[in-house]
């Protein structure tokens, strides 16, 4: 690999100068247009914040009130005892793109008018309004959880702060490229601001990067008393600012939220997080469920080019006997990066190729961009000029801005009929055999000379019919591209389940696709950075997201590859992908032994498919991520709240990457009850420290005290049984395996395990509901950590094979330790 590096160096710098060639004179040219266009939208002026003045009165409402205030009114709407939105103006109010469509029970409110200010409550809050706009809110045992001060009113949008506390911890913000913990200073006594705005970093993404592809305004907060979420619905440009107090001259801890334009529209819900998780995506909505495929394991380069060259990667793998589950196609495989094509010459029997690769288990998912290529010999341009479905300036110019195929226009998603025309244009992909859309650059991106990578604030959007700019749309656009391609592949396969990936998004994305980190660098920093990434995706209600094993941009050596890919062995969406301007990897690129070890980890994915398909359907009914942070299960313990170097998998497992060069262990901070490692069944007591080993060839993996982990490998299905210690807490555990065909929306089932000790016995019943058969012909049972003595099946004696028994469906067993 040594010897290859001049040749990667020479053939980046190739690839740069005819980048530069082809596109820096246009990207000049638009970022000076940009700049004029966009001239009356900027102002050098300070705006001056308005008070919301003093309280007049209030009405009650059959679940809320509503407040007048001398230059403002205030509304509280109770979607649950323990949800509320909360709504200034004056101000535009959002477009429910976000939401799901649901109707909320009403809920029963008391409103009582106090000395100062006044006080509603539902059986799980109470909410106290202060005479200048302060929100004090409490939770039904009357703690205080979260103290906001009046919001003040600049000029068109509004700015908001809320007082947090020394301890607080906050997380989420959408993708972020920084401490798990929001708040973890970069340097001491310094505010830090996230901004609200979609962004194409490129080149430059590493840790530290703001803003970054997906910024939706949701946080959860996590305190000594308790946590909460906040939801910002406002798709305007905005920012938290998060100032720690004393040395930053604030007068103490706070969150500042600040929007460019729009009423101040926010829900928040109280809770134990997982409570919050599901409030937030009852609201926003929850994933669907994904084909069984998409767990898999995905290969991807940025340099393919052929079908030749595909063909020869899929036969690669079947030669090392390693498992793929889908390829996918960028943009190099399209007629000169243009959106629905896909190259003939190149691709000369694309049906037969997908049909071919379909017949073995793997999958064909095709890239797509928003940009269209401005050329009256397109159709695709054609048809989008008789719908006028570009975007245009306020004089009827339509905006063309230079990205991958060169002068482009952009549709206006905002507009239901360009949302129906652009879900058409998938068709003959489908037709021709492509599972899967990946959408990329959708920020929307462009390329420029300087500035703001994406569309004038000056271009103008249809926006559902009511008008307005890109100020309003632009952290919608790739929400609503993607909801294009979602709706798409429901109409023209509505016997199959979509899958889209998408590089930007907004609230509610998780309706309609996945996502992963984007172009991050290939370094051991960024591969840190990715856990705390992920665990705030997970936070922000994308529960179906992960990275480019590597990285995107750069050649890691084989210890980094082998570490990230241990890594996201544990991550929903498990891809390889990288840069056309760097070497293609791929598991067999180092060699031994790295091969044999990803090998065995990719086996291990196979194996964990039952856990983590249940996963899946467990986000899509509740809105869990499958990906959580760990102190998930115990929000109480403070010592758990800024880890970022490890996470939990559903609720069994305890993942810990190795996140350093050369490091062959690695200390853990293990989470209350008992523990115990995966390789080799040592069991540790929770709420200390441990130092784990880690070969080369193991990441660190612990598995929870009381849980049951469900295996399979061919038709049979093991059980993996994890007693808690006889002085444990827990005497008892369950576990949920969903079931169904892995595609379509036939029959499922759901098949409860529940464990319970009592002294020296074990008793394991077996309960299930659903009418899809079960699809293991052969159960094993093998039981953790205390010696297995006799076992009964539906009172029968059962052949004990050292610590496991085999046997058919059962509705007890009782196992003797």
């Amino acid at each position: 690999m040594a010897g290859l590096k001049p040749l990667w160096l020479g053939l980046k710098f190739i690839l740069q100068a005819l980048w530069f060639l082809r596109y820096s004179p246009y990207a000049l040219w638009y970022s000076w247009r940009r700049d004029q266009r966009d001239r009356p939208y900027r102002s050098a002026t300070a705006i001056a914040p308005t008070p919301v003045g003093k309280g007049l009165g209030a009405s009650h409402s059959d679940r809320g009130v509503q407040i007048d205030f001398e230059q403002a009114s205030l509304e509280l709407v109770f979607l649950t005892p323990d949800f509320v939105r909360v709504t200034w103006q004056p101000g535009r109010l959002p477009l429910p793109y976000a939401l799901a469509d649901r109707d909320w029970p009403a809920v029963a409110t008391e409103l009582e008018e106090r000395a100062k200010g006044w006080r509603i409550s539902s059986p799980d809050l109470t909410i106290n309004v202060g005479w200048d706009g302060g929100i004090a809110i409490a939770d039904r045992s009357g703690q205080l959880i979260r103290q906001e001060r009046p919001p003040q009113r600049r000029g068109e949008g509004w700015q908001h702060s809320a007082r947090l506390r020394d301890e607080e911890c906050l997380y989420g913000l959408g993708e972020r490229a920084a401490a798990f913990n929001l708040r973890a200073p970069v340097a001491p006594g310094q505010p830090k601001t996230y901004g609200f705005w979609n962004y194409d970093p490129g080149n430059i993404y590493q840790p530290g990067t703001d803003p970054m592809y997906i910024s939706i305004p949701v946080y959860l907060g996590l305190h000594r008393a308790g946590s909460y979420l906040v939801f910002y619905e406002n798709t305007f440009r905005g920012e938290l600012t998060l100032a720690h107090g004393g040395a930053d001259h604030s007068p103490e801890p706070s969150a500042t939220a600040t929007f460019e334009a729009g009423a101040l529209r926010y829900y928040l819900a109280v809770g134990a997080p997982p409570l919050l998780l599901e409030r937030y995506t009852q609201l926003t909505g929850r994933p669907p469920l994904p084909p069984r495929w998409t767990l898999g394991y995905q290969q991807s380069h940025w340099g393919y080019r052929t079908e030749a060259n595909l063909r020869q990667e899929v036969q690669t793998f079947q030669a090392h006997d390693l498992p793929l589950a889908a390829v996918h196609l960028d943009i190099d495989c399209q007629v000169n990066h243009r959106a629905f094509t896909l190259d003939p010459q190149r691709f000369p029997a694309f049906p037969q190729f997908t049909a071919e690769l379909a017949a073995a288990g793997v999958r064909v998912v095709a890239i797509n961009n928003p940009g269209i290529q401005h050329n009256r010999h397109s159709n695709l341009f054609l048809e989008g000029q008789i719908l006028d479905a570009f975007c245009t300036y306020a004089d009827g110019d339509l905006v063309v801005a230079p990205v991958w195929p060169g002068r482009s226009v952009f549709p206006d998603f905002t507009n239901p009929v360009v949302r129906d025309w652009w879900s058409r244009q998938f068709a003959y992909l489908l037709q021709a055999g492509v599972a899967g859309f990946w959408n990329d650059m959708n920020e929307p991106a462009a390329f420029v000379a300087w500035g703001d990578p994406t569309l004038p604030l000056a271009t103008q959007h249809c926006l559902e019919g009511r008008g307005g700019d890109h100020r309003e749309a632009h952290n919608v656009y790739g929400l609503l591209e993607t909801r294009s391609a979602f709706e798409s592949l429901r109409r023209h396969r509505p016997q199959m389940r979509p899958f889209v990936v998408t590089r930007s998004g907004w609230a509610g994305m998780q309706r309609y696709a996945w996502t992963w980190t984007g172009d991050i660098v290939s370094t051991w920093e960024a591969l840190r950075q990715t856990v705390a990434t992920l665990l705030g995706l997970g936070l922000s209600g994308v529960a179906f997201c992960g990275s480019d094993i590597g990285g995107f941009l750069g050649n890691p050596g084989g210890e980094l590859y082998l570490r990230w890919f241990q890594m996201a062995t544990f991550t929903v969406f498990y891809r390889t992908h990288s840069a056309i301007s760097v070497g293609h990897r791929a598991p067999w690129t180092y060699g031994e032994p790295y091969l044999g070890i990803l090998r065995r980890i990719l086996r291990l994915r196979e194996q964990l498919m039952p856990y983590l398909y249940t996963l899946a359907w467990e986000a899509s009914d509740r809105g869990y991520p499958p990906v959580r942070p760990l102190f998930w299960l115990n929000p109480s313990d403070a010592t758990l709240w800024n880890r970022e170097d490890a996470f939990c998998l559903g609720d069994a497992l305890l993942v810990c990457p190795v996140l350093g060069q050369g490091l062959r262990s690695r200390p853990c901070d293990l989470p209350p009850g008992d523990w115990y490692n995966f390789w080799d069944d040592t069991r540790s007591s929770g709420g200390q420290t441990v130092e784990l080993a880690a070969p080369l060839e193991q990441i660190p993996l612990l598995v929870r005290g009381g849980s049951i982990l469900p295996l399979a490998e061919g038709d049979t299905l093991t059980l993996h049984l994890y007693p808690p210690s006889p002085d444990s807490q827990r005497s008892a555990a369950g576990q949920r395996l969903y079931s169904d065909a892995g595609e379509g929306y036939g029959d499922w089932r759901i098949d409860h395990w529940h464990l319970n000790q009592q002294g020296q016995t074990l008793t394991l019943t077996w309960q299930s509901q659903g009418d899809y058969a079960f699809p293991y012909g052969q159960v094993t049972l093998h039981l953790h950590g205390p010696a297995l003595g006799q076992a009964w099946v539906d009172g029968q004696t059962a052949a004990v094979d050292g610590q496991t028994i085999t046997c058919q469906t059962f509705e007890q067993v009782r196992l003797q330790i």
